[in-house]
């Protein structure tokens, strides 16, 4: 099964609800970063440029538990930096399964192994794990060599400890298509619970600038490398909505929705993704009240948007489109496989 079903029914009548009180701009998945610390130094991520005493620096379980209450999304993804470098990461997630959200803890995995008698099994916690392809791509992306290695013995290990485990694959240019299909034949091996996927976006922090993808190249190659999944040949375990697939291949067109997934920090609400860096407000409704949000995507025509098909954006948009009466076939798709 892709999206399991009992995230997708609370999903789908939390946007249901949120439609028939008139609300226009909601979050779907807040993206809570409780650190900027991490234990790799990846080319393509700006997080880790923040100076030391913000590196050092990481928020408390009941700033991360207020942020999750003031902002009300049904999913709460968990980014960093490493999140697992967090001293009370376990305190944060297990308030978070307490609170019903569907938890999203991203890794690299270093630490995985190690921190599982952390954590306990449950259908509100995914361990959402860093791969960018196979061995050789992959450790290069993260310029460690053994890194994959690691993370796929932590899969296997949190895998057999009746753990909900997921893969998350940035797809850069350069990137082999045929490489990519056999990587996601590998993951296959390892029945994880589903594989997400996305274009790099050039956040302007990131030391590598040459790597990221412009939108029609994002739609050639990504055509090229789902095209055994959209025929139907390979039935590849995607945890996300077909119809962000079919966006990212070029059938169907979206706009952004920003506020879709809103990014929390040590310095607030950040305006107005994660991917720019143009100030951050205090609380949440400022965030929704406050950002000229008429600026941002692709329709604005803003040319810091202009290339962007970045899952936080657009998966968002996906997830309200299912809900229309003229999609539900096929995004009744990510409940059974795609």
């Amino acid at each position: 099964m892709a999206v399991q079903l009992k995230q997708a029914l609370v999903v789908g009548s939390y946007i249901i609800q949120q439609r028939l009180s008139g609300r226009k701009r909601f979050p779907l998945v807040l993206m809570l970063e409780p650190l900027f610390r991490c234990n790799l130094a990846c080319t393509g991520c700006g997080k880790i440029q923040h100076p030391p005493e913000v590196l050092r620096a990481h928020l408390s379980p009941e700033e991360c538990f207020a942020a999750v209450e003031e902002c009300g999304a049904p999913v709460v993804s968990i980014p960093g930096g490493e999140p697992l470098l967090h001293p009370q990461i376990d305190e944060i997630v297990k308030g978070l399964v307490q609170r019903k959200k569907f938890v999203y803890l991203c890794t690299n995995a270093l630490l995985l192994e190690k921190s599982l008698d952390k954590f306990t099994p449950s259908p509100y916690l995914t361990f959402s794990v860093h791969l960018d392809g196979l061995r050789e791509h992959h450790d290069k992306c993260v310029d460690r060599d053994g890194t994959f290695d690691k993370a796929v013995s932590a899969i296997k290990v949190a895998k057999a400890r009746g753990f909900r485990v997921t893969t998350n694959t940035t797809v850069f240019q350069g990137s082999d298509p045929r490489e990519m299909q056999e990587f996601f034949d590998f993951l296959e091996t390892l029945g994880i619970d589903g594989m997400m996927i996305s274009p790099g976006y050039s956040y302007e922090w990131a030391p590598d600038q040459d790597s990221f993808l412009q939108r029609e190249q994002t739609r050639a190659l990504f055509k090229e490398i789902l095209s055994p999944w959209k025929s139907g040949k390979k039935k590849w375990n995607f945890n996300h909505n077909p119809l962000f697939l079919d966006f990212l291949i070029g059938d169907r067109d979206y706009d952004c929705t920003p506020w879709g997934s809103p990014s929390y920090s040590l310095f607030g609400w950040q305006k107005p993704c994660y991917l720019l860096n143009e100030g951050y407000y205090k609380t949440f409704q400022e965030l929704l009240d406050e950002t000229d949000w008429e600026n941002y995507g692709r329709d604005s025509g803003n040319p810091k948007c202009a290339d962007c098909m970045v899952h936080c954006g657009y998966e968002p948009t996906a997830a309200t489109e299912a809900m229309k009466p003229n999609n539900m076939g096929r995004a009744l798709q990510s409940l059974i496989g795609a």
